[in-house]
C-alpha cells in the first residue's frame, strides 16, 4: 500500500521535503521524497532524548522523582517542561510544576543528569540505549539534546514503530509517556501561542484540545508528538493507529501552520479508507 497523500508534499515551499507513514507493527505504508536524507531535527531530537532518559530510568541509573535541574525540580519536571527554567537560560523563572515552560535548557540539563548518573556521554548513552537496538544507524545526536539530533525519515519511522509498540521499554512507561504530566498547566506553545492547559507528557507534547495545532483537525485528542523549528515534525496518532514523520530543509513558519495540518488531515482521511 502506498499512501497518495504523501505526495502533497510537493506542494510545500521547501527546497527539499520527505515523509512518511508507519502502523504500529512497523508497517511502512508510504514514503514520499529522499527518504534516506539527513535532515537537521531541531525539537524533534526532544522525543529522542526523552526516550533514552526512560530507558536509564527502567535501567535504574536515574528516577523519574529524584532531583534535578532547579531547586525542587525533578527529572519529571524537566521532561515536562515544567522545571521554572526559562527557554535558552540556566535560569528559572518560575517555580516547579506552576507552569508549562518551554525549554531548552531543561533537556540540556536532563542530559547533564543522565550522563553524570550512568558515566557516559548523553550523545553516546542515546546510542547505546536507542539508536544502535533500533538500526537508526544515520541518526546521530551532534550537540544539545534539545535541539542537535540529524535523522532520516527512515530512522524516524523505525522510532514511531517502537513508541507504538515498545521493546525497548515497558509499555506502562510509553503509556506514561504519552500521558499528561502536572494536568491543567497552562503556558506557551511556540510557534502557536498560549495555550490553556499546555498538555505535555514525558518528553511528548500531546495535542488534546489545542487550536490551532500542528496536527490536524481531525487528529485525535492522544494524537502526541513535536515539531522542530528546522520544518520538521512527528506525530504519533493512537486512535489512527499510526504515526507521521516529515523532514524539510526550510525554517518553521507561516508556511507550516498554513501547510501541515491539511496534509495531516488529508493522511488521516486515507487511513480511514
Amino acid at each position: 500500500m502506498s499512501l497518495n497523500s504523501l505526495a502533497s508534499i510537493e506542494n510545500w515551499p521547501v527546497p527539499a521535503a520527505a515523509a512518511g507513514v508507519v502502523r504500529a507493527d512497523g508497517t511502512v505504508l508510504g514514503v514520499h521524497g529522499p527518504a534516506g536524507r539527513r535532515f537537521p531535527l531541531a525539537s524533534v531530537t526532544k522525543p529522542l532524548a526523552a526516550y533514552a532518559v526512560l530507558v536509564a530510568y527502567e535501567e535504574g541509573a536515574i528516577e523519574l522523582d529524584e532531583p534535578a535541574g532547579p531547586p525542587g525540580s525533578t527529572v519529571r519536571h524537566l521532561l515536562a517542561h515544567t522545571s521554572g527554567l526559562a527557554f535558552d537560560e540556566h535560569r528559572a523563572t518560575s517555580a516547579p510544576g506552576e507552569r508549562r515552560l518551554y525549554s531548552n535548557t531543561g533537556f540540556e540539563q536532563l542530559g547533564d543528569h543522565v550522563a553524570k548518573a550512568t558515566d557516559i556521554p548523553f550523545a553516546e548513552y542515546l546510542r547505546q540505549a536507542v539508536l544502535e537496538p533500533l538500526g537508526m544507524t544515520a541518526t546521530s545526536l551532534e550537540g544539545s539534546p534539545a535541539k542537535d539530533g540529524v535523522s532520516t525519515v527512515e530512522d524516524l519511522l523505525r522510532f514511531a514503530a517502537e513508541v507504538q509498540a515498545p521493546r525497548l521499554l515497558d509499555p506502562r512507561t510509553v503509556a506514561a509517556a504519552m500521558t499528561v504530566q502536572f494536568p491543567g498547566t497552562k503556558g506557551v506553545l511556540p510557534g502557536y501561542g498560549h495555550q490553556n492547559p499546555n498538555d505535555w507528557g514525558l518528553g511528548f507534547e500531546i495535542r488534546d484540545g489545542k487550536s490551532p495545532h500542528w496536527t490536524g483537525a481531525s487528529s485525535s485528542p492522544r494524537a502526541f508528538g513535536h515539531f522542530g523549528q528546522s520544518g520538521t515534525f512527528l506525530w504519533i496518532d493512537p486512535d489512527a493507529g499510526a504515526a507521521c514523520v516529515a523532514l524539510t530543509d526550510r525554517a518553521f513558519g507561516p508556511w507550516a501552520v498554513e501547510a501541515w495540518p491539511p496534509f495531516t488531515d488529508a493522511v488521516l482521511a486515507e487511513l480511514r479508507t
